[in-house]
């Protein structure tokens, strides 16, 4: 049925404890047991003795008390006691009652954009398998997410150029860091020793040849004393041009259980003692990098 004029205001309807009179005019409201405070006499529906009585004039609302204007005897019945609601309070929605269309559209959007957020701050995320949102910890989502691609390093020669011994393997000496992301490379032995993960390593190294009939030259990066790579050439007619230098890049993936050591040599082979250096005059690189698994 429509109503005429201004359709009443929902409110929070609560019906109150029932109250034994007695000869006192002035008697405890409570709701489940607990005190309740009505926001005015307005707000209730009292009966008493069969009676609605008139708010104000038949009884007053102090906090958590009604004050009957008259004191009560034990043979009055307050038959109920029934709170209306507060004043634009529309009371708790019930369950699954409040849809799309009833949410502002700037409950999240319109909130104070971040920059930042730091480890403590918390996220709301849906957990599928309970049906539910819950919170979680920026740092506590992120430590479930992947993980972090460090150690890494890169390391260079800085220009400077070495010998290297012939039909002798001969480790490069990068004893400049580019960078080096937990500190695990060692400049004086040339090596990086990461902690356990998976790496992808990469090395460019140029030799310089300062005497010909060079059979063969390669470079190769070892794990610990075994070579995972290796890239070089074999001259078929067993001549490289004189001072001339050639350039090597090399690539791998590999595993390290946090003891493992990585390093990149450099190799050279003809019948005789020719001479071969690292090129001082070119780029000379050794990096790697943790893969996030």
């Amino acid at each position: 049925m429509a109503y005429i004029g201004k359709q009443p205001t929902i409110g929070n309807f609560v019906k109150l404890d029932t109250i034994t009179t007695s000869a006192t005019a002035t008697y405890n409201l409570t709701n489940g047991g607990v005190a309740f405070s009505p926001q005015s006499p307005n707000h209730c529906i009292v009966s008493l003795n069969g009676v609605i009585q008139s708010p104000t004039s038949a009884y007053t609302i102090s906090g958590s008390t009604i004050v009957f204007s008259d004191a009560l005897t034990s043979s009055d019945v307050i038959d109920f006691i029934l709170v209306l609601g507060d004043v634009l309070n529309i009371g708790t929605p019930s369950d699954a009652t409040v849809g799309f269309a009833k949410v502002t559209s700037n409950l999240i959007t319109g909130a104070t954009s971040e920059s930042t957020i730091a480890g403590g701050d918390q996220i709301l995320i849906y957990d599928d398998s309970a049906s539910a949102l819950r919170k979680m910890t920026r740092t506590n989502f992120v430590s479930g997410i992947g993980g972090t691609n460090t150690p890494a390093w890169s390391v260079t020669t800085n220009g400077s150029a070495h010998a290297v011994t012939v039909n002798t393997r001969t480790i490069v000496q990068f004893n400049t860091e580019n960078f080096d992301l937990g500190s695990v490379f060692n400049t004086t032995t040339y090596k990086a020793t990461p902690t356990s993960g998976k790496y992808l390593l990469t090395a460019n190294v140029t030799l310089k040849v300062t005497a010909n009939t060079v059979n063969q030259m390669w470079i190769q990066i070892m794990k610990n004393s075994t070579t995972i790579a290796k890239q070089g050439y074999l001259f078929s007619t067993g001549v490289f041009e004189n001072a001339t230098g050639q350039s090597f890049d090399c690539s791998v993936t590999a595993s390290a259980n946090g003891t493992d050591t990585f390093h990149v040599e450099v190799y050279y082979y003809n019948g005789t003692a020719e001479v071969m250096a690292i090129d001082g005059n070119a780029p000379q690189n050794f990096s790697g990098i943790k893969i996030i698994e």
